[in-house]
C-alpha cells in the first residue's frame, strides 16, 4: 500500500503545486527522462525507510518531551541532533548524492524545477488547504502558514542541455523543522547542485489550541567546493549544547543561593530585632563612656553626672575620678562580688547622696573618695574595707561607729580637711576600733595635738601641716609599733618635746621635725633612730652631747638653721652616721673631727674661709687612717684656694672628693 501512496504522491505534487499553491513562482519541467522516474522511485524508498526509523525515535521524543526538568531537555535534544547526523552520514555512504532530510512527522515533499541557468525562487505564505493529503500523524490543522523560501540556484554547466533545478521541500505538520534540499536535474540523471545556497526560516505559527512547542529555526548552507565552507559537525553542536547547560547550571546554583539568602532574611524576620535582654553587666560587656581593659574599667575624665550603667560585674578595679558624679544609685555598688579597688575622686559626692552604697558590697579592698564634699566619715564601709582615702574634703567629725564597720582597716588618708578645728576635735581612743591600722595621715588639718589613745599597731603617723605644739604622753597607751613620725611644718619647741613624749615608740626609726620652732637638738629622743630631719629650725649651735643618745643615727638633715658654732668631735659619737646636710647655716669653717666613715658631707652656702686640718682627716700625729669620705661639697662659701692646707685631705681617697664650685 505504501508504494502506491508514493506513486500517487509524485504525480501528485505538480498539480498541487500549481493548482493549490498558485502563488509559487515555480516551473514544472515538462520533459522528465525515465532516468529520473526510475531514481527517484529508489529515492522514495529509500525516504520511506528513514521515515519509519524517524517515526519510531519521535514515539520516545514524544513520551519524554512531557518533562519539566531543563537538563533532561537539553540532554534529549542533543541525542536528537546526533542521530540526525548520523543519519545523514549513512544516507551519504549508501548513495553517493546526498539524501533528502526527513522530519519527525513528513508531508510529501513539494518538487519545484525550474529551466533557467540560474533560478531565483521566493514562496510566500503558501496557504494549504486541509484537503491536501498528508501522511503525518499529527493533529489535523485547517489551514497552515508554509515558511517564506528564499533559495538561488546557480547551475555551473552552461551547455545547451535541458537543465533543471528541483527543489524538495518536507512539510512538517508540527511546523518545528523545515528541511530543504535543491538538486539539479538534466536529461541524463538527477544529481544535487554543488553552487547552490539556501537560507531558510521556519516562522509558522499554529493555529491548534493544544501546540506542542514553539517553531524552531534552522539555518542550512550547502558546501560550495571553492569557498570550503563546511557545515556545522556535531563537536561543535555538543560544545554548544555543552556551554548551554553550563550557564543553565550556573543559574540553578545562583537561584539557590538567593533561596537560602531569602529563607535567612525571613527567619531574621520572624525572630525579634532586639535581644530579650541586653548584656549589661555581663563580662564582656563595655559601657560606651568607659574604656575596659581586662577587669579594669577606666572611666576617668568622661564628664559623668552619675556611674555608668551596666559596668561588668567581674570587675577588679573601677576608675570613675574627675567627673561630675554626686550621686550613687542605690543598693549597684553591692551587685559587684568581684571589685577590689573603686576611686570616686574629684567628684561632688556629699554625705546624703552616698547614704547606704557601700553597704553589702563584699570584696571592697581599696575606697578613694579625695576632693568630695564630704563632712563625715561614712558609717556604711564594708568589712573588707583595707584602705580609705578621704583626702581633700570637708571632714571635720570622726565617730568610733564608722571605724567598727571595718576592723581590717589598713591605712587611713585623712588630710587637707577641717579636723580639729575649734568646734570640733578628735576624740580619745576614736581610731581603737581599727586594731590592724598601720598607716595614719592627718596631715594639714588644725590639729592642736596629737590624738591620743591611738592604736598600737600604728607604724606611720604623718601629722604634717597642723598646728602641733607639744607631744603628751599618753599618744600611745602601750608599746607601740611606731616606726615613721613625720610632724613637720608644725609648731614644736624644745619644751615640746619632753622625755615622756615619745617614751612608748621605742621602735621609731625616723622622725621628721622640719620647720619647726626649736632652737636646739632634742636631747630625749628614741635611741632607734635613724633618720632625724632638723631642717628649717632655729638651732644656733649643737653641742658635744647633742646626738649621744642615738648610736644608731645614720641620715642627719641640719640645713637651714642659724648653726655657727659646732663642738669639737659632735659628730664623732655617730659611728654609723653616712649622710650630714649642714647647709645654709653660719659655719665659717668645717666642723672639726668629722666621722671617718662619713660617706657624703655637704656644706654649701655658708661662710667657711679654712678648712682644719682635723676635719676631714684626724688620728694621732700626723697619720691618719683613709677616710670613707665620697663626695664633700664645698660650693658658696669664702674659702682661699692658694692659702689651703694640704694635710687637710691627706686621708681622702683624691683631690677630687672635694667639690669647691
Amino acid at each position: 500500500m505504501k508504494p502506491l501512496i508514493l506513486l500517487f504522491w509524485i504525480f501528485a505534487v505538480p498539480v498541487h503545486t500549481f493548482v493549490f499553491q498558485p502563488s509559487v513562482n515555480v516551473t514544472v519541467m515538462q520533459n522528465v527522462s525515465a532516468e529520473v522516474d526510475l531514481w527517484a522511485e529508489q529515492r522514495l524508498d529509500r525516504l520511506m525507510e528513514a521515515t519509519n526509523t524517524e517515526e519510531e525515535k519521535s514515539e520516545g521524543v514524544e513520551q519524554t518531551r512531557g518533562q519539566t526538568d531543563s537538563d533532561v531537555k537539553n540532554k534529549k535534544v542533543v541525542e536528537k541532533e546526533e542521530q540526525r547526523g548520523q543519519n545523514l552520514d549513512e544516507h551519504d555512504v549508501s548513495d553517493e548524492h546526498p539524501p533528502p532530510t526527513v522530519n519527525q512527522n513528513t508531508t510529501p515533499p513539494t518538487m519545484a524545477t525550474a529551466s533557467h541557468p540560474v533560478l531565483n525562487l521566493h514562496t510566500k505564505s503558501v496557504t494549504v488547504p486541509s484537503s491536501f493529503p498528508s501522511t503525518s500523524q499529527g493533529p489535523t490543522v485547517t489551514t497552515e502558514t508554509l515558511p517564506i523560501i528564499t533559495t538561488k540556484l546557480r547551475i555551473a554547466n552552461s551547455t545547451a542541455e535541458a537543465i533543471g533545478a528541483v527543489l524538495l521541500v518536507n512539510e512538517s505538520s508540527t511546523n518545528d523543522d523545515l528541511r530543504v534540499e535543491p538538486y539539479v536535474m538534466n536529461s541524463s540523471k538527477l544529481h544535487p547542485l554543488e553552487e547552490v545556497s539556501v537560507d531558510v526560516t521556519a516562522m509558522a505559527a499554529r493555529a491548534a489550541p493544544t501546540a506542542k512547542s514553539p517553531l524552531s529555526t534552522f539555518m542550512f548552507e550547502l558546501k560550495n567546493k571553492a569557498a570550503g565552507a563546511k557545515p556545522e559537525d556535531n563537536t561543535t553542536l555538543k560544545a554548544k549544547n555543552k556551554k548551554i547547560l553550563k550557564v543553565k547550571t550556573k543559574k540553578t546554583k545562583i537561584t539557590k543561593k538567593a533561596k537560602k539568602v531569602k529563607k535567612l532574611k525571613r527567619e531574621r524576620k520572624l525572630k525579634p530585632t532586639t535581644p530579650l535582654y541586653f548584656p549589661y553587666f555581663e563580662d564582656h560587656y563595655c559601657p560606651s563612656e568607659c574604656s575596659c581593659y581586662g577587669r579594669v574599667v577606666q572611666c576617668s575624665n568622661k564628664d559623668l553626672g552619675k556611674i555608668p550603667y551596666g559596668i561588668p560585674y567581674n570587675s577588679h578595679y573601677i576608675l570613675l575620678m574627675n567627673n561630675h558624679i554626686d550621686s550613687i544609685q542605690l543598693k549597684l555598688l553591692s551587685e559587684y562580688d568581684s571589685m577590689e579597688f573603686l576611686v570616686l575622686s574629684n567628684n561632688h559626692l556629699t554625705d546624703q547622696t552616698i547614704t547606704g552604697a557601700f553597704e553589702g558590697i563584699k570584696s571592697l579592698k581599696k575606697l578613694y573618695m579625695e576632693r568630695n564634699l564630704l563632712r563625715s566619715i561614712p558609717t556604711d564601709l564594708p568589712i573588707t574595707l583595707e584602705e580609705l582615702r578621704l583626702d581633700g574634703n570637708q571632714v571635720s567629725v570622726m565617730s568610733d561607729a564608722a571605724f567598727r564597720r571595718c576592723p581590717n582597716l589598713l591605712i587611713l588618708s585623712l588630710s587637707n580637711n577641717s579636723l580639729g578645728n575649734k568646734s570640733s576635735t578628735i576624740p580619745p581612743g576614736v581610731l581603737l576600733p581599727s586594731g590592724k591600722l598601720r598607716t595614719l595621715t592627718l596631715s594639714y588639718n588644725q590639729l592642736a595635738s596629737v590624738p591620743l589613745q591611738l592604736p598600737l599597731s600604728l607604724r606611720e603617723l604623718y601629722l604634717r601641716g597642723n598646728s602641733i605644739q607639744r607631744l603628751q604622753g599618753d599618744m600611745f597607751w602601750g608599746e607601740a609599733e611606731l616606726q615613721v613620725l613625720d610632724l613637720s611644718s608644725n609648731r614644736l619647741t624644745y619644751k615640746g618635746l619632753g622625755k615622756a613624749a615619745l617614751l612608748n615608740a621605742s621602735r621609731l626609726e625616723s622622725l621628721n621635725l622640719e620647720g619647726n620652732l626649736l632652737k636646739q637638738v632634742p636631747l630625749h629622743l628614741p635611741r632607734s633612730i635613724k633618720t632625724l630631719n632638723l631642717e628649717g629650725n632655729f638651732i644656733s649651735s649643737i653641742g658635744k652631747d647633742a646626738f649621744i643618745s642615738m648610736p644608731q643615727l645614720e641620715h642627719l638633715g641640719l640645713a637651714r638653721n642659724k648653726i655657727a658654732k659646732v663642738a669639737l668631735g659632735a659628730f664623732r659619737v655617730l659611728p654609723l652616721l653616712h649622710q650630714l646636710d649642714m647647709s645654709h647655716n653660719a659655719l665659717q669653717q668645717v666642723p672639726r673631727q668629722l666621722p671617718l666613715w662619713l660617706h657624703s658631707a655637704t656644706f654649701s652656702h655658708n661662710k667657711i674661709r679654712i678648712i682644719p686640718r682635723d676635719a676631714f682627716c684626724w688620728g694621732r700625729g700626723n697619720e691618719s687612717p683613709l677616710s670613707c669620705l665620697v663626695r664633700a661639697h664645698l660650693e658658696y662659701n669664702m674659702i682661699d684656694l692658694g692659702h689651703l692646707d694640704t694635710l687637710a685631705f691627706r686621708c681622702l681617697r683624691g683631690f677630687q672628693v672635694v667639690q669647691f664650685y
